[in-house]
């Protein structure tokens, strides 16, 4: 097992990757990234800038990358975007490492994330959108997960010290279920 970054959170849009990596990480006393954030960065663009103005293969080779570097170079909490998973060479690289899938629910989903124009991909009609990413997306966050989790009714803290306590990280030892585990709502 890998054991850097800690832990690496994957999911659909409003999943809760980036408020559950800040709980993870305060809970653990490490860093979190999120790969959309650095994108940005790393773009001077939103991400929906990029989108239009560049394109979601520019998006995705940005993506590509600054998940590959996080990947081998992060201790902390690592919250990828939503489609970083549909990459085969992402998808190579999770290979080993804790991954977590946080699972919710298409009515949360949409509560979490309205028509917010900063998600391109689920612009217009967000539901129908959102349903046909998961439908697409979700075989291979499961094949890549450890451990999925549903985020649809809990807290962010209590979603963390759950993935905490069934990945045995307590003591952020080693410890965790093999890939492909199916886990319930904390």
């Amino acid at each position: 097992m890998v054991t850097k970054p800690l832990i690496v959170l994957t999911g659909p849009p409003g999943s809760g990757k980036s408020t559950v990596g800040e709980a993870l990480a305060e809970a653990v006393g490490v860093d979190v990234v999120d790969t959309d954030e650095r994108v940005e960065v790393r773009a001077g663009l939103a991400i929906s800038d990029i989108f239009i103005e560049q394109g979601e293969p520019v998006f995705r080779e940005l993506e590509r990358q600054v998940v590959a570097e996080e990947l081998a170079g992060h201790d902390g909490i690592l919250a990828l975007g939503g489609g970083a998973v549909v990459d085969p060479s992402t998808q190579e690289a999770l290979s080993g490492h804790r991954v977590v899938f946080l699972d919710v629910n298409v009515a949360e989903a949409m509560r979490r994330t309205g028509l917010n124009a900063a998600r391109p991909l689920l612009a217009l009609q967000p539901r129908a959108s959102w349903l046909k990413l998961m439908a697409a997306r979700r075989p291979t966050y499961e094949r890549l997960a450890v451990l999925r989790v549903d985020t649809s009714t809990a807290e962010p803290a209590d979603i963390a010290r759950h993935i905490i306590d069934r990945l045995g990280l307590g003591g952020q030892g080693p410890g965790a279920p093999t890939p492909g585990t199916q886990e319930a709502a904390p």
